[in-house]
């Protein structure tokens, strides 16, 4: 079996979120990292979101943003639920990017000519931004598998999990969840 992209901690992602705040681009960086961590998205969905999924006509940020069939890596469209935490971070992000149009991407690449990240150098980008941060074993895929390790240590079904992963098999969403001594410690406590 491929080895799992680590599980964050809350003292790793602070450590990832204060290298952030020093460089250059640190509120898309921010808006970048937490949309993972916050919405459970993959590196993909992110990199292909445009600004108009994002951001509706009067400028606030959606409630859902619809992933569209073909930017989703089961082929099948779905539904991003975007909590309070997240909405916060893409508001800071919205106020300090304004795109061409509504159909630029969302989250701009400081690259010329570029219209943004693609999954392959958004990869890169957290490769980077891990390593840099000190943080080693995590990839871009931490903050998806930290989205559903926590949910899943605050109680969440696994169907429910599955369903917001966008998996097509509740034993897929399964392998995700890095069980650890504190879910061990509350399950116990339940016997």
């Amino acid at each position: 079996m491929a080895k799992q992209a680590k599980t964050l901690t809350q003292t790793e992602l602070r450590r990832v979120l204060d290298y952030i705040a020093t460089r250059k681009h640190s509120t898309r960086n921010r808006a970048l990292l937490l949309t993972t961590y916050l919405s459970g998205m993959r590196v993909g969905e992110v990199s292909s979101l445009r600004f108009k999924d994002v951001v509706d006509a009067e400028g606030m940020i959606r409630n859902e943003i619809r992933l569209l069939a073909e930017n989703t890596k089961t082929n099948e469209a779905r539904t991003v639920f975007v909590n309070e935490k997240l909405r916060k971070e893409l508001e800071a992000y919205a106020a300090i990017y304004t795109p061409k149009n509504i159909n630029c991407k969302f989250f701009y690449s400081q690259k010329a000519n570029s219209d943004g990240f693609t999954a392959n150098t958004l990869t890169q980008f957290f490769h980077y931004l891990y390593k840099r941060s000190g943080v080693d074993g995590a990839s871009s895929h931490s903050g998806r598998r930290t989205f559903i390790t926590n949910l899943a240590n605050k109680g969440i079904s696994v169907r429910v999990l599955a369903s917001l992963a966008g998996h097509k098999s509740i034993s897929t969403t399964q392998c995700y969840i890095d069980v650890n001594d504190d879910m061990k410690r509350k399950a116990v406590e339940l016997a």
